[in-house]
């Protein structure tokens, strides 16, 4: 945690997204992650994850799951930022309870969906155009598990057509990206590893993105015991939109 703050700090990068940011939604533990938040450069955009739903109040977990989350963090429902070159929205994918057993999937609202869309269809010309969603919301091809998103194949071609550049996830521990199979296949599903011990197969991590005026490029990050190397790179072919005169964003 440490050595990720010290390169947050080091690259200056344009936007540090998050999400998932606690195990049980215990109170000590937003009010550690809430710290660890802090210490972090501005801007930030955390979006909630389905371990930020509390595990052991079962009241909360189904009425009011993501009230600490606002507490200590921020909004849950969406989020959003513009900044030079960049368009970004967040929006909750987890529930505290669902009528299936297991509530930890995702899920999202043809609502908030739609809501998206507009929002993006206001974004500034030229605006590389993210989505930041904790679940991804079609499988990872060979994942160490699944997100089952209700609704995910929906959106995603909802998001493509839009012509969403990015759909940012995390969820399953494994960094990876690909193209949706809708539009002109350059909206990509890319996801994350995770900043924890809790490690599916790939080394703990984060991915840094790169984007560029024909050039998306992402690098996911593992951790090797006393510093952060590449583990995985990719170059994604970006959409041609009219030029941003600002510099690169990451």
């Amino acid at each position: 945690m440490a050595a990720a703050a010290a390169m947050i700090h080091e690259q200056a990068f344009d936007l540090v997204v998050s999400g998932d940011i606690t195990r049980f939604a215990e109170p000590a533990e937003f009010e550690a992650a809430a710290a660890w938040l802090k210490t972090l450069p501005e801007p930030k955009l955390v979006a909630p994850g389905n371990h930020d739903a509390p595990y052991l109040a079962w009241a909360e977990r189904v009425f009011t799951p993501f009230k600490r989350f606002e507490r200590w963090i921020g909004p849950a429902p969406a989020q959003s930022w513009t900044g030079p070159g960049l368009a970004v929205r967040g929006i909750n994918t987890a529930r505290g309870a669902q009528p299936r057993l297991n509530w930890s999937k995702g899920q999202i609202d043809a609502k908030d969906v739609r809501e998206a869309a507009r929002w993006f269809d206001g974004a500034p010309e030229g605006a590389a155009r993210i989505l930041v969603a904790h679940h991804p919301l079609i499988e990872m091809l060979g994942g160490p598990m699944t997100a089952k998103v209700w609704g995910g194949e929906a959106a995603a071609q909802v998001f493509a057509e839009a012509e969403v550049d990015l759909v940012l996830s995390g969820h399953i521990h494994a960094p990876f990206t690909w193209p949706y199979p809708f539009g002109d296949g350059r909206t990509y599903a890319v996801g994350a590893g995770t900043l924890s011990i809790r490690e599916r197969g790939v080394p703990p991590g984060f991915n840094i993105v790169e984007i560029e005026p024909g050039c998306i490029r992402v690098s996911a990050l593992a951790w090797t015991g006393s510093h952060f190397e590449a583990f995985r790179t990719w170059a994604l072919d970006r959409r041609v939109r009219s030029r941003v005169s600002a510099p690169a964003p990451q």
